[in-house]
């Protein structure tokens, strides 16, 4: 059995909170707490810490609100890696194989694990460079389908639903101020009519949790 790898962080480096565990659970820590172990379902210790950085000069944090790192984007990427999309499970892979033209999108064989697997053993050593060092590496891959793939992760990482690993106390959704999937904002429309507003984000998990075996209003 192969054994577990852990992505491990000091709780003050992504803000105090911690990111959706295995198991889907949310738990913060207290920025005082010396470090969190994070369980990888996909990439190994180095290859987080490696995607980790990466992203954070993707989509770092500023004086504008917090980065990639704050939300969490590389357990977002090792979630959806370990899953059927790293897998290429529903895309047609027969061959022949031909780079095609960019309008036609990925045309080649390797899955999103491999071209990132491929791809990190390239960027060895990446999280322990300067940020300037870090930008003229990225820079010089970013013609290739690896950066494409990540940048387009980093995004994904940054605003996606929660429950999805990313995007850490909805912080994408604040920076934007989506509001998350609410179900009916009739209610807000009467409360708030002529006037600014702006409500609190709201996760699927959230939804669920308040809307579980709850009847609606036209059930007897």
């Amino acid at each position: 059995m192969k054994r577990r790898q852990f992505l491990v962080l000091s709780a003050a480096s992504i803000g105090g909170v911690l990111v959706y565990s295995l198991d889907r659970k949310a738990l913060r820590l207290s920025a005082e707490d010396r470090a969190i172990r994070i369980p990888l379902r996909f990439f190994t210790q180095d290859e987080a810490m490696i995607v980790a950085a990466a992203s954070a000069r993707i989509f770092p944090s500023d004086d504008s609100g917090p980065g990639a790192k704050e939300a969490g984007v590389v357990i977002y990427i090792d979630r959806q890696l370990a899953g059927p999309y790293g897998r290429d499970r529903h895309r047609y892979k027969q061959a022949p194989f031909e780079e095609g033209v960019r309008e036609q999108g990925y045309q080649l064989e390797a899955n999103p694990q491999q071209v990132y697997r491929a791809a990190l053993k390239d960027l060895t050593g990446f999280d322990r460079l300067s940020p300037g060092e870090q930008d003229a590496a990225l820079t010089k891959i970013e013609d290739t389908y690896f950066f494409r793939l990540l940048h387009r992760h980093t995004i994904e990482g940054m605003f996606c639903d929660p429950i999805h690993g990313g995007n850490v106390d909805m912080i994408g959704w604040q920076l934007i101020g989506y509001p998350g999937p609410r179900m009916s904002n009739a209610k807000d429309v009467d409360q708030h009519f002529g006037e600014a507003f702006r409500p609190k984000p709201t996760s699927l998990q959230e939804i669920f949790k308040d809307t579980r075996f709850q009847p609606s209003e036209d059930e007897p």
